[in-house]
């Protein structure tokens, strides 16, 4: 994805209000965490006192192996205002799924909103 193909992505979503669904994307963007990864986020993994970390580290479900990444300001402040909003309050996890027997949103789901994100800027999805 281009640079200009991200920050059109990024300007859609918070034109378009979808706080959750940008706060997935910097993330994604940030972490390069593939989709299982990604939805799987803890809270407590980004947030400490109410304070997002700049620094991340997770354990990669297919190699088990920790992975290390850095989140920029923008990211951080779009998870905070997120964790923060009445619909990210008091959630265990960051991404979580409207279904009740499913703790988060599954990685289909995360692939229809990236499809959804790239249609929404023009782009073909691939």
């Amino acid at each position: 994805m281009l640079p200009t193909q991200v920050w059109a992505i990024r300007t859609w979503l918070e034109l378009a209000g979808y706080l959750r669904d940008l706060a997935l994307f910097h993330i994604a963007i940030d972490s390069k965490l593939g989709g299982c990864d990604l939805v799987k986020l803890a809270v407590s993994d980004l947030v400490k006192d109410d304070r997002v970390r700049e620094r991340i580290s997770v354990i990669k479900s297919k190699t088990k192996r920790p992975v290390l990444f850095e989140l920029t300001e923008n990211t951080r402040e779009t998870v905070l205002a997120w964790v923060k909003s009445p619909e990210g309050f008091a959630c265990r996890l960051m991404f979580p799924s409207r279904f009740h027997d499913r703790p988060h949103i599954s990685t289909r789901q995360y692939g229809r909103l990236v499809r959804d994100w790239v249609t929404a800027i023009g782009l073909e999805p691939s």
